[in-house]
Formats: C-alpha cells, sequence, structure tokens
C-alpha cells in the first residue's frame, strides 16, 4: 500500500487529548517528557558545541534525538491500533510540532511500506535549533537542526524497520528563510559516510589532547563579530554593508549613506572615522535638518565678525573644525538650495569662505553623509541638485532597517540593557522568551531608536534583577502572539479559536458607550478562553492584573 501526497493524513488523531499533567509530571500518553527552557537547553547545546566541537556535538545531539524519535515512532504504532500504519506514519509531523521543537510543513511524501520505500520533503519553521544556534554563533554557513533531524530520523526509521537518511538542504542558520528537509530510505551506506559516523559512538575520554586544538580552530571559524567597535550585527546584510564600509574606511573617497531614520547612520560615520587613517584627527557632526535654513551656511562655512546683525565676533565653521578630519553630514536631503550650491564649491575645489569674509581657506575633509529620503526623487523635484548629488554619490552604502536585520536584534537586546541599566542604576537580566519573541516579530518602523525606547521602559516597568516580560514592553507591540492552546482544570491542553473577528452580537453593537462595549469585549474574551483570565488577557492586550481589575469592578457579566 503507498500514500501519495501533501497532507497529513493522520488528523483525525488527537494527539493534545493524549498530553496531560499530574503530580508535578508531564505525560504524552504513556512516555513522561519535560517542559525545558528553551534558552536553558541552548546554552547547554552551545557549551557542547565549545566544549566538543562542532563534529562530535552535532553527532552527540542527533544520537540524542534519534532515542527520542524512536520512541515517539513507538507510540505512533501503539495510536495505529488495528489501522493502517500508512495512516499514522505522518503522526511524526504533528509529534514534532507538539514537542515545541520546530513547525513542519509536509512538501511531499511517497510511501510504500509493502516496499519498503520512503521520500519526503517537509518545510521546518521556527526551529528552535536554528534559532538558538544563531543567537550564540551568528549566520554561517552549515546547516544546524542536528537534534531535530536525529529525532526525524529516529521516528522514520522506527517506523519503516530500515534506515532512512535525512538531509537538510537548507537552514535558517545559512541565513536562509526556513528549513528544508529531504527524507528517502537507504539501502546500504558505507561506515565511512559521514551520516553514518554520526550515529556512531564516540569515546571522548581518550581523546581530549587532541581536541585543545580542534577547539581552537572552531571557535576561530565560528568566532563572530558581536561587536565592531560601535557597530552591532552579524545578519547578512549588516555584514554586507559594513564590508563595504571597510573597504571605504581606509580611502578618501565620498561616502554616502542611505537609510530610514533610526538606522544608525551617524554609528557607521563614526565607525568609518574611527577606522580610517583620519582617527586622530576631529569628527565632526551636523544635522542639516536642525539647523535653521538662515543659519546653515554660517554653521557650516563660518562666519566673519559684523557679516550679518548679531555677529559680534569671527566664528569658524563646521569645515574648519572638522579640517584634517571626516565631516559628517546627516539629512543633506534637508539642506536649502543655496547652501547646496557653496557645498558643490567646496567639494569641487577644497576651498571655503566665511560667511562675510574675502579670504580663501583651504581645507582637508573626508565628507560623509546621509540621508533617509530618496535623492533622486527629490532632484526630480528641483529641491536637491543633481550635480551635488553625483558629488556625493560615489560610493553609497545602503543601511538594513532594523525589519531586515531581525538576527541582529537579541545582540542589540544585550548591548541597550547593559546601556540602560547603567543609566537607571537598575540591573536587569534580559528580556523573557515571550518578549524576545514579540521583539522579533514586530516590524520597528522606528528602527533601533525605537527599539531602545520600548526597552528603556520595559527596565523602568521591572525591578531590578528580573527579566522584561510582554507586559513591559510599549503598547506599540500589541501585535503579541496568541497561545495556542491552555491547561484547563481536567488536566489537558485545551484548543481555542482565537481569531481576530467578533462574534455576531458583538458585530451588531450600535451603541458607542464606552463601558458598554469594554463589558462587552471582556465577556467574550472570557468566553473564548472558556474562563482562563489569563488567556482572556492575552486576548485583550492586557495584563492579568489589568484584567483582574476590570472583573472586580463588575465589568463581566
Amino acid at each position: 500500500m503507498a500514500i501519495t501526497g501533501t497532507a497529513d493524513v493522520s488528523a483525525r488523531i488527537d494527539l493534545g487529548a493524549r498530553l496531560h499533567f499530574e503530580n508535578g509530571m508531564v505525560w504524552l500518553d504513556e512516555h513522561r517528557m519535560l517542559l525545558l527552557h528553551a534558552r536553558a537547553l541552548g546554552a547547554l547545546r552551545s557549551e557542547l558545541i565549545k566544549s566538543l566541537g562542532v563534529e562530535r556535538a552535532s553527532s552527540l545531539l542527533m544520537r540524542m534525538g534519534h532515542d527520542s524519535g524512536a520512541q515517539d515512532a513507538q507510540l505512533a504504532r501503539k495510536l495505529a491500533g488495528d489501522g493502517s500504519f500508512e495512516d499514522v506514519f505522518l503522526l511524526g509531523v504533528r509529534f514534532h510540532s507538539l514537542e515545541g521543537m520546530v513547525k513542519v510543513e509536509t512538501v511531499s511524501s511517497e510511501l510504500d511500506l509493502d516496499h519498503g520505500v520512503f521520500h519526503g520533503e517537509f518545510r521546518w519553521l521556527d526551529s528552535w535549533e536554528a534559532e538558538t544556534h544563531i543567537a550564540t554563533f551568528g549566520i554561517g554557513d552549515t546547516c544546524t537542526c542536528w537534534h531535530q533531524l536525529g529525532y526525524a530520523a529516529g521516528y522514520a526509521s522506527t517506523f519503516m524497520g530500515r534506515r532512512v537518511v535525512l538531509r537538510e538542504t537548507m537552514c535558517r542558520s545559512k541565513g536562509d528563510a526556513y528549513c528544508y528537509i529531504v527524507a528517502d530510505t537507504a539501502e546500504c551506506l558505507s561506515d565511512d559516510d559521514p551520516y553514518i559516523r554520526a550515529f556512531a559512538p564516540d569515546d571522548i575520554a581518550g581523546q581530549l589532547s587532541d581536541m585543545a586544538k580542534e577547539i581552537d580552530e572552531l571557535r576561530a571559524s565560528l568566532r563572530c563579530d558581536v561587536q565592531t567597535s560601535s557597530l552591532i550585527g552579524r545578519s547578512p546584510k549588516f555584514l554586507r554593508a559594513l564590508n563595504l564600509l571597510r573597504q571605504a574606511a581606509v580611502s578618501p573617497i565620498t561616502v554616502l549613506l542611505t537609510g530610514e531614520t533610526g538606522v544608525g547612520k551617524e554609528v557607521f560615520a563614526r565607525w568609518l572615522h574611527d577606522n580610517g587613517p583620519r582617527r586622530d584627527k576631529p569628527f565632526i557632526a551636523v544635522n542639516c535638518g536642525a539647523i535653521p535654513q538662515d543659519l546653515i551656511e554660517s554653521e557650516l562655512f563660518g562666519v566673519e565678525l559684523g557679516a550679518y546683525t548679531g555677529a559680534h565676533r569671527a566664528r569658524q565653521g563646521r569645515f574648519e573644525r572638522a579640517n584634517g578630519g571626516t565631516l559628517f553630514l546627516d539629512e543633506i536631503g534637508d539642506m536649502p538650495l543655496a547652501a547646496q550650491v557653496k557645498l558643490l564649491r567646496v567639494l569641487q575645489s577644497g576651498e571655503i569662505e566665511r560667511l562675510g569674509g574675502d579670504k580663501v581657506l583651504k581645507i582637508d575633509v573626508r565628507l560623509v553623509a546621509a540621508t533617509n529620503i530618496d535623492l533622486a526623487a527629490a532632484i526630480g523635484e528641483k529641491q536637491f541638485r543633481s550635480d551635488l548629488f553625483y558629488r556625493l554619490n560615489p560610493y553609497p552604502i545602503v543601511i538594513p532597517p532594523l525589519r531586515e536585520r531581525i538576527d541582529d536584534i537579541p545582540l542589540f537586546i544585550e548591548v541597550l540593557l547593559a546601556r540602560l541599566s547603567k543609566r537607571h542604576s537598575k540591573a536587569i537580566r534580559g528580556v523573557s522568551d515571550r518578549a524576545l519573541k514579540m521583539l522579533m516579530g514586530y516590524e520597528w518602523p522606528g528602527n533601533i531608536r525605537e527599539l531602545e525606547n520600548v526597552l528603556e521602559r520595559g527596565v523602568l516597568l521591572t525591578q531590578a534583577g528580573g527579566l522584561i516580560d510582554a507586559d513591559s514592553l510599549s503598547v506599540g507591540l500589541a501585535h503579541r502572539e496568541r497561545l495556542g492552546a491552555f491547561l484547563g482544570p481536567d488536566g489537558h491542553l485545551h484548543h481555542s479559536n482565537q481569531t481576530a473577528e467578533v462574534s455576531a452580537d458583538m458585530a451588531g453593537m450600535t451603541s458607542l458607550n464606552i463601558a458598554q462595549h469594554e463589558n462587552r469585549l471582556v465577556s467574550e474574551a472570557m468566553r473564548r478562553a472558556n474562563g482562563n483570565i489569563n488567556e482572556a488577557a492575552d486576548l485583550l492586550g492586557l495584563s492579568r492584573r489589568q484584567l483582574d481589575y476590570r472583573l472586580k469592578a463588575g465589568s463581566s457579566v
């Protein structure tokens, strides 16, 4: 008998009903399970890699996963009862998801138990193993879902009664959008095959002396600059921008930094100065959009005594102050046209004249400009000079927004919390797992600046020595995830429908009375959550304490 398709034909089996909690123990049918903190397990995984090296650690994790998958396969065979084994083979996909390892999407599955043939392709989403690897080691060139791969191999091989080989062809740890798994039955593989070697027991004790050099090489290969001077990041788009910046640092070429507000353009400009031959000379920053238009020329080029009413003394401009060093012109797209003409002349001649003066001053300045607007569009609207644009744009660098640097968010959190803890004299251990997932799922229109503001609010609302939780984050993040199940009074997980639509009686409300709407919203949330206050609070975007207050005040029916 063969099965071909993409659907999980085991959907009739309710795994959630077999998961229950009693007397401090978690059970999946008759198998005792453990709820572990993903962060703690990730820390152990990282220690294994650092201590044993990639090859040994990956093999150990695959063997651990293989044993777990084999046990779940035995349970799946039991659940099949008198039914067809083919009907429950893909139950492994749901085991994988239920146990919190990864969300599995079956792309294709061809199973023929009579002839011992299986081919499957699966898409893995939100892999905990890839996420924890990226958090510690960054994006690399190796697939890293070793424990999960071992689990799937153990499940499939035990169920089939013959070896099933799984290969991870794509992985989040390599910068791919998701992990992709291809599974096939294998008649024979040599003992030298890396896949077979991975499952062979390894006697580590006798090889400690040889490991010292191997670990040093491993650390060198995996080491990723978490913080390159003032720059933070390891995501692919950040590293591309950083590579361009490195190449420009040793050159006098004019650099144009483009990117949205809050992405850290001045931080990039300072890094460029600090890592170039002018590092011992001044770095002068000017925000062209923050200076009144009638003052920007005097700010940039200086002013002589009596040049205009109120000019009581001669004063250097920013170009003179930056002489020999770097001048950073931020938001250059906001510079008025008259000042653009003078700036173009300076770039062409290397000379300036103070406002109200007739003396020509030679200057040697490395110019770095930045903008968050489309200068090409501004040229079309006659708001920016095309000849100046060509002078500023020989070496453009695009700084990606934070939403395109999701893997960098944990790094920013670590650095920003250290800074904010010092500012507020309050030690904060970090953010909770759920808060981190919220932060990494948000679009961040205000980029790094908005992230810092959100974290500062969290620091203020969190007790010293604690973790910032989801309820302490800004209301701008009210897109927070919904839990798919909750623990009911019978000790089982119950799944709830948590869609955004209101029920028919809610949609029919015509009154605009706030109290009435609040009463019915609270009632609706409590109904959907089957009386579970924590779940109802989550549906409403409130904290447990806020909902308790409304319930005690008589908001619910």
